[in-house]
């Protein structure tokens, strides 16, 4: 699978882009373009691809993307039958690192924006107090016209050039390569696969056959290319899962545990703490507060 070009459209009338995206899911093409790219996921979840990592992604998640450093969010199974209670939700804010001038990033005041956009060639994930400041702002700046757009925007670049709370996604300065393109392919089944299949006990034999390699090579290259076992991965995604239903609150924590894949129910709380640092009741009880807290804003 080739990484595919993607232009990003700007208004003449603009000097970056804005959207808030809701639709059935965020699509399956891996792209890339020479604009970095501030993406905050508000709803969905699934597995997102970013240069060589690989990793599961959630409502909440902001992230920071480089120029030129291929992505892609494949939203999990439910996504993509048609359902109408099923979409996805994010805001994402597309620029060229030169969109407010040149002279901007030369001033001696700015010195952080371009050592920033510097760190952004291997992906940022952005957290804790930094990623809370960051949400209100970027949903200001959807509706925000003139000064007032480029002021919140100025804003959140200041916020996450000098926040500390920021995580790096890639292998530094992966910007796109063709060379990567069968690696990206064979990630791309194995993801397809565990996204369909993860309610059913799936076998090293069965997944490395997917990959056209042994099982012994698989588990040496999915180790190499995600820093995890598949293991590891596979529980992710079950967990993953798991939390979206706790949300929906309509199944009792008990069947959850089977819907996801699990077949022990001790398991599953092991696994569901070791992940999220909650019990499945605990991370019920915050969300749920989060959300009728954001209704009733």
């Amino acid at each position: 699978m080739k990484a595919q070009f993607h232009k990003v459209p700007v208004s003449t009338q603009s000097s970056f882009s804005i959207r808030h995206d809701r639709k059935p899911n965020f699509g399956t093409v891996w792209h890339y373009h020479p604009e970095l790219e501030l993406h905050y996921v508000i709803k969905g979840e699934g597995v997102r691809l970013v240069g060589d990592n690989i990793n599961n992604f959630s409502s909440g998640e902001i992230i920071l993307l480089g120029a030129n450093l291929p992505h892609t969010w494949r939203c999990n199974e439910q996504y993509f039958q048609n359902d109408p209670d099923m979409e996805v939700e994010a805001i994402v804010i597309q620029f060229l690192p030169e969109c407010l001038g040149r002279y901007l990033l030369g001033l001696p005041e700015a010195y952080l924006i371009p050592k920033l956009f510097e760190r952004a060639k291997s992906g940022l994930i952005i957290e804790g107090e930094a990623k809370a400041r960051l949400a209100p702002l970027m949903h200001a700046a959807v509706h925000a016209t003139d000064l007032d757009r480029i002021i919140i925007f100025l804003s959140i670049l200041k916020i996450i050039s000098e926040t500390s709370e920021i995580q790096t996604i890639a292998a530094e300065h992966h910007a796109f390569k063709q060379s990567n393109e069968s690696d990206v392919q064979r990630i791309n089944k194995v993801c397809n696969y565990t996204l369909s299949n993860y309610k059913k006990e799936i076998t090293l034999d069965e997944i490395a056959s997917i990959s056209n390699l042994s099982v012994t090579s698989f588990c040496r290259y999915f180790k190499l290319i995600t820093k995890k076992t598949y293991y590891d991965f596979l529980i992710e995604i079950r967990i993953s899962q798991a939390c979206r239903l706790l949300i929906e609150d309509k199944l009792p924590t008990e069947v959850i545990c089977f819907e996801c894949g699990f077949n022990n129910v001790s398991n599953f709380y092991r696994h569901f703490k070791k992940i999220t640092k909650m019990t499945p009741l605990e991370y019920k009880r915050k969300y749920l507060h989060s959300y009728k807290e954001l209704v009733a804003a």
